[in-house]
């Protein structure tokens, strides 16, 4: 029997906090042979980044790691830097979640390639550049030798992370680890890097550790899953066998919460409704919460020159309607949510909230306006201001537009924590000391707190667990039934989208190209472009997925 390229053996790993010890890999036992791609999938917290980072010796200085982690016979548990230095980039590459962060923003990403190169091969700084744009062209960069002096900041979150796997590969490694290597991108790019990896694995015959809370993505890629919960690992098996046949209901969990097309919309009967409002006068048309008018925006690209992201849209949010709003990176959903609150003004056309005009607003005009709009970021760590305890940022909108008392604003604070579910213990918490999930719901509390008209939530769970996605998804439908606010849902993911909106718009290069009921545009759309997006979405069956990939490929 051939010995495994990568064989661990009783691995416990712990972290040094306030003088204690806290486990967080507990006694596993993993093996991944050549050619072979292994999934580690969980919630945030079960250990499963922390095994991976391991391997090469990545893990923070406060960490003590016991057991064995043998690569290619080479014990790399307590290994000398020296070791460790020549296992990194050259038997294990590395493919990190967010590349923004990853990539050093002072360098092109092809001086980091180079680097990587030099540091582990004896050629000249033009033979490792050769190599680098050679790098680039295997990963589809599109002009590989024009990109290879781009710095991060210039590239697209698709290129970017087609430059990140391309130096990951720098020195064809035996071992590459993928951490999260699709999270925050599009559907379309993410089957094109799915596409991507599972080519590379067929032509350098390289082991792949992938790390994810995305079963789709694990559906399309693993040929073996290990399931990981609290640093143990719950359950193993082949692919198809655990999508068939899961066996922990820890694993069936994870899979009930997996958002899929088809599922319909989330119900929330047991939810008192919204008080309708009085039918109106025949001759009185309701004014939607949110309308465009032949918006467009346009942004100056150099000296001359205008780049046109939001192109003649005209689109309404109704009272107590989700709209989605999807499309590809670049397509202008995000910089029309920006331009509903007047952070982005448009070149020509209008925009209207609850039938004022905000068009051309002054920051002052548009004091009042927004106090009818809430907010729920992508990212609550980055939106949630780190040296303010939840209360208070949760108590900010109030402070800032009511006139409310310090106890009657306290009180209104308990009572939006006690509506998205968290104790209010935690008022006295730093964003820092919550999980994703608490930190979102804290997001949604806030966007909250002036009983808005309206919502704007521009992907606010694209990067939480499926079970936390699936518990705030539910959080959002119920408190929208049961307030009925408008919201404008802005999201790549499908799946998600279908579980919220009422209708769908869907948007291309700036143009709004197809919108209508949900049900319609997803199970009937009428542009090639939206069959496009939903044929690209990974779903949680490897037998669906394998075919859904090959009636994509062919139709390409």
């Amino acid at each position: 029997m051939v010995d495994p390229l990568l064989q661990i053996t009783g691995l416990h790993i712990e972290f040094s906090v306030d003088k204690k010890w806290i486990p967080a890999v507990r006694g596993i036992d993993l093996t991944l042979g050549q050619g072979e791609v292994l999934a580690l999938v969980g919630e945030s917290g079960s250990g499963k980044s922390t095994l991976a980072m391991a391997v090469p010796g990545l893990l923070a200085d406060n960490a003590r790691v016991a057991g064995s982690i043998r690569l290619g016979g080479v014990e790399l548990v307590n290994a000398d830097e020296k070791t460790l230095t020549e296992v990194r980039g050259d038997d294990v590459g590395v493919v990190f979640q967010e590349p923004m962060t990853a990539f050093n923003p002072v360098y092109t990403v092809g001086w980091q390639i180079v680097e990587a190169i030099r540091m582990h091969r004896d050629v000249t700084a033009a033979q490792a550049r050769a190599r680098a744009v050679e790098l680039l062209d295997l990963v589809d960069m599109p002009e590989p030798a024009k990109r290879v002096d781009y710095y991060p900041h210039q590239l697209s979150g698709g290129q970017r992370q087609r430059a990140m796997i391309a130096q990951a590969l720098a020195c064809d490694p035996k071992l590459l680890i993928a951490d999260e290597p699709t999270t925050a991108l599009d559907v379309t790019v993410q089957a094109e890097i799915l596409d991507l990896i599972r080519d590379l694995r067929n032509r350098v015959d390289a082991a792949i550790l992938l790390i994810t809370h995305d079963m789709g993505v694990v559906a399309d890629l693993a040929d073996r899953i290990m399931v990981m919960k609290d640093g143990v690992v719950v359950e193993s098996a082949s692919s198809a066998a655990l999508f068939a046949d899961p066996q922990h209901p820890y694993t069936k969990s994870l899979l009930e919460a997996v958002p899929h097309l088809g599922a319909g919309r989330i119900e929330v009967s047991d939810v008192e409704p919204a008080p309708t409002p009085p039918a109106p006068e025949p001759s009185t048309a309701i004014e939607p919460a949110l309308s465009f008018r032949d918006a467009t925006i346009e942004f100056r690209s150099g000296p001359k020159t205008t780049f046109r992201a939001v192109d003649g849209v005209t689109l309404d949010v109704a009272p107590d309607e989700v709209v989605g709003l999807v499309g590809e990176s670049g397509s202008g959903k995000s910089t029309l949510g920006k331009a509903a609150i007047g952070l982005v003004k448009l070149t020509s056309g209008s925009v209207f909230l609850a039938g004022t005009d905000i068009t051309a607003a002054s920051q002052r005009g548009l004091r009042e306006p927004r106090k009818k709009i809430g907010v729920v970021f992508q990212d609550p760590g980055s939106s949630l201001n780190p040296r303010w305890p939840i209360g208070q940022a949760i108590a900010e909108p109030l402070a800032l537009h009511t006139s409310l008392p310090k106890e009657a604003r306290q009180a209104r604070v308990e009572e939006l924590l006690d509506r998205v579910d968290l104790s209010r213990k935690l008022r006295n918490r730093y964003p820092h000391q919550l999980s994703g999930g608490q930190r979102q719901r804290v997001g949604i509390a806030r966007a909250l707190a002036l009983e808005p008209a309206l919502v704007i939530a521009d992907e606010p769970t694209s990067a939480l667990d499926v079970s936390v996605q699936a518990k705030v998804l539910r959080l959002l439908r119920e408190l929208q039934a049961e307030h009925g606010f408008a919201c404008l849902f802005i999201s790549h993911d499908l799946a998600v989208i279908e579980e919220l909106s009422d209708r769908i718009a869907v948007m291309k290069s700036g143009r709004l190209v197809e919108s209508g009921p949900a049900e319609t545009v997803l199970h009937q759309p009428a542009e090639a472009y939206t069959a496009r997006l939903i044929a690209a979405v990974p779903v949680p069956d490897p037998a669906e997925q394998a075919r859904r990939r090959e009636l994509r490929l062919a139709e390409a």
